[in-house]
């Protein structure tokens, strides 16, 4: 089957911040090589909110990994401004789709301090910066609580100030809302462009939701599935919470949704 690239594509300019070029990424299990993306390749520039979108087992997750620096890819390379990524690095911070990310014997300021103190920021600026990061997820009275005395919902909210903190080129977020029922999930989206609006952080975003990503997303990578290949690029920068009960919301949604369902790439 034939790939295409959408064209309604999002309009970029300037040179990209990350790229993802020919990439593509295998593991092993007990049994066989399991090849989860072939030559995957698209750019990430500044400031956007871009989306991994696809069904299970396509690599959309893997790919993140990739980005984050666990996985080295067998074909293909990943660079962030123009260097390859080899490793691990403060400069991409990722958030989990877990809820018990966080070290359940400090507090929340404790949590969100602690990456900065491990790559050398002294006590009093990381206490300042994760004050500050706490203050923009709203969860200032929290800061001298423990994990277990939180929500779902606000251990998500403690691991993505835990992110912002170290203020990364990149955010990663793995299906952060997965797990979350539709009401905290919806705040949590919305919550999450509000961070954007006020910080303007480059976000990469992995979902199996299609609504979720055309509300988070500013451009959505659709991904085939397994072996995981870029299908359509598509821009959706002009939708969003509002206008989730907009006929050009529907179909949109439809579109990506037959394109996934039923195996038909999105009409030019």
């Amino acid at each position: 089957m034939a790939f295409v690239m959408d064209q309604v594509s999002a309009t970029t300019t300037g040179a990209p911040l990350l790229s993802v070029d020919g990439v593509t990424l295998q593991y092993k299990t007990p049994d066989h090589l399991v090849t989860a993306t072939y030559r995957v390749s698209f750019d990430i520039h500044r400031h956007e909110r871009l989306i991994l979108l696809g069904p299970s087992g396509c690599g959309k997750s893997t790919i993140l990994k990739a980005m984050a620096g666990f996985l080295q890819p067998v074909e293909g390379r990943i660079t962030l401004k123009d260097r390859v990524i080899e490793g691990p690095g403060p400069d991409r911070m990722m958030v989990f789709q877990e809820f018990d990310q966080l070290l359940p014997w400090k507090t929340v300021v404790q949590n969100v301090s602690y990456p900065m103190l491990v790559n050398g920021i002294g006590a009093q600026d990381a206490k300042e910066r994760a004050l500050d990061a706490l203050a923009k997820v709203n969860l200032s009275k929290f800061a001298d609580a423990y994990p277990h005395m939180l929500s779902g919902g606000m251990k998500q909210r403690v691991a993505i100030a835990r992110a912002m903190a170290m203020k990364p080129d990149v955010l990663l977020m793995d299906e952060p809302y997965a797990a979350l029922d539709a009401l905290t999930r919806r705040k949590m989206q919305e919550e999450l462009l509000q961070l954007w609006d006020d910080i303007g952080f480059t976000l990469v975003f992995v979902t199996h939701s299609i609504d979720e990503a055309v509300v988070i997303g500013s451009r959505i990578v659709v991904l085939s599935p397994h072996p995981g290949q870029v299908r359509a690029e598509i821009n959706c920068d002009h939708l969003g919470l509002d206008e989730r009960t907009s006929p050009e919301f529907a179909e949109l949604t439809g579109r990506i949704s037959h394109m996934l369902f039923d195996g038909q790439d999105v009409a030019h």
